[in-house]
């Protein structure tokens, strides 16, 4: 159950991001009330997850896939651009996220 909380999570995350870009700067209350209650649920499944994931695993797992997401949908959805910098950081990012995943629970 606890990487599915974890999904839950990510996916809160993801949606208060982009509410969050949505908001202009909290100018537009819907979106920035939507992007706070996602929040809230954000890091309410974040925490039923750590009942059964390490902290360390669960976040990085939760900042990682966040990253990667969240890049892929500024990209597509909000016309953002990327660079060679950005790819190579998120690259890094994963790798970070792979060996702590890996050597983590050791």
């Amino acid at each position: 159950m606890g990487y599915l909380y974890l999904s839950a999570a990510i996916v809160g995350e993801l949606l208060g991001d982009n509410l969050l870009k949505a908001s202009a700067g909290f100018t537009r209350p819907f979106y920035a009330i939507s992007a706070l209650l996602s929040y809230g649920i954000c890091f309410y499944f974040f925490a039923l997850s750590l009942k059964t994931i390490n902290l360390n695993i669960a976040y990085s797992v939760w900042a990682g896939i966040g990253i990667l997401l969240t890049t892929v949908i500024a990209f597509i959805f909000w016309k953002e651009p990327l660079n060679l910098g950005n790819l190579l950081g998120i690259f890094l990012i994963i790798l970070g996220v792979v060996i702590l995943s890996y050597f983590g629970s050791n």
